[in-house]
């Protein structure tokens, strides 16, 4: 999601830090307490709080600012967000990331859980049923869109596949022998698979567009037959066992079935550009006191 800034997190946390370091600088620390030292040097808690002040506080301090006007207006105009909306943000951002159990690698990644990407969602979506009232798509918008970015609506020939990856040939064929003889490929990729993407998940690819893969996979997979099984196929990797479970043909872009991703892709980028004359306009109606403001400047 676009909107969602990828730096709302590092100045909310940054703002987090900040509050409680000057909270444990205040009460926790003598006023002569080094929070750190070198070769004997100390580091004193006005130095770092000074730092912090220079550095991060003025785009925290702004950043919270916007968010008590974005609470107060939701509260003005009784704009509420759901646990059921929220849930279907998380479904759909679990989706773009191609299931659950990468979503949960991305999270860990980031260093972030569930529960604050819920409080980043929850304040996109009161920013946007707040600004949407306002922002107006035109057909003829929609229509230029799609002009401009046709190749990205259409869909290429797509193959749902499994495989069994091992180093050398005689393995591949004993493999093919066993499923030959009834095993199942799930079981075998558990046990034989070198790949350890997909072992576990008994060796499914999921769908993937022709030329996604390397070219003498890609050869293969496009042209067997659904639930056929591949004899060995060497690449650069080693020797693949392939089962095709599933086949997409390609489909040209169409207009009316794209309109309702062109309209969601066209308000996150209006949101984006209007959000910040928005909140300017909204500033003149609070009465706003930044007394870090004359610190940093």
């Amino acid at each position: 999601m676009t909107f969602i800034k990828e730096n709302k997190k590092t100045v909310l946390i940054i703002a987090v830090l900040i509050l409680a370091i000057g909270v444990l600088l205040s009460f926790a620390l003598p006023k002569d307490k080094a929070v750190a030292k070198v070769d004997g040097e100390a580091i004193n808690k006005d130095e770092l709080y000074d730092v912090m002040v220079e550095q991060y506080g003025a785009a925290t301090v702004e950043q919270l600012i916007a968010d008590k006007i974005v609470a107060s207006e939701a509260k003005k105009e009784k704009v509420t967000i759901t646990d059921k909306e929220l849930n279907e943000e998380v479904d759909k951002l679990k989706e773009s990331y191609g299931g659950e159990e990468v979503f949960n690698q991305m999270l860990e990644s980031n260093n972030t859980t569930v529960d604050a990407l819920k409080d980043d969602l929850k304040n996109y979506l009161t920013i946007r049923k707040l600004l949407e009232p306002q922002i107006k798509i035109t057909d003829e918008e929609l229509q230029t869109y799609f002009d401009e970015n046709k190749d990205s609506f259409g869909e290429a020939e797509q193959v749902k596949a499994s495989h069994i990856l091992v180093a050398d040939e005689a393995t591949a064929k004993e493999i093919k022998q066993k499923l030959a003889d009834g095993a199942d490929f799930a079981e075998l990729a558990k046990e034989y698979s070198t790949d350890e993407g997909t072992k576990e998940n008994g060796g499914e690819l999921g769908f993937f567009a022709k030329g996604t893969m390397v070219t003498e996979f890609d050869d293969v997979a496009f042209t067997l037959p659904v639930n056929e099984i591949s004899d060995p196929v060497k690449t650069d990797y080693g020797y693949h066992i392939i089962k095709v479970e599933e086949k997409k043909e390609a489909k040209e872009a169409n207009f009316d079935d794209s309109k309702k991703e062109i309209t969601e892709t066209l308000i996150q980028q209006k949101m984006e550009t209007e959000y910040s004359t928005w909140l300017e306009e909204k500033k003149k109606d609070y009465d706003i006191e930044n007394s870090l403001e004359s610190v940093v400047s």
